[in-house]
C-alpha cells in the first residue's frame, strides 16, 4: 500500500467519522428536546398532585370542624 493510498484511506475515514459525529449530534439534540418536554410534564403532574393533596387535606380539616 502506497503513501497515497494510506492518505486517501485516512481522509475517507475522517469524512465518514464526521458524518457519524453530525448524526450523533442531531440525535443528542432530539433527545435533549424530549427530556425537556418530559421535565415539563413532570412539573405539571407534580403541581396537579400538590393541588389535589392540598385540597384533600383542607377538605378533611373542614369536615372535622363541621362535625364539632
Amino acid at each position: 500500500m502506497g503513501v497515497t493510498e494510506k492518505m486517501w484511506d485516512a481522509v475517507t475515514r475522517v469524512i465518514r467519522m464526521d458524518d457519524k459525529v453530525e448524526r450523533l449530534a442531531g440525535t443528542v439534540k432530539d433527545q435533549q428536546v424530549r427530556i425537556e418536554h418530559l421535565t415539563e410534564r413532570v412539573i405539571r403532574l407534580e403541581t396537579a398532585l400538590e393541588i389535589a393533596l392540598s385540597a384533600r387535606a383542607s377538605g378533611a380539616v373542614t369536615k372535622q370542624i363541621e362535625r364539632k
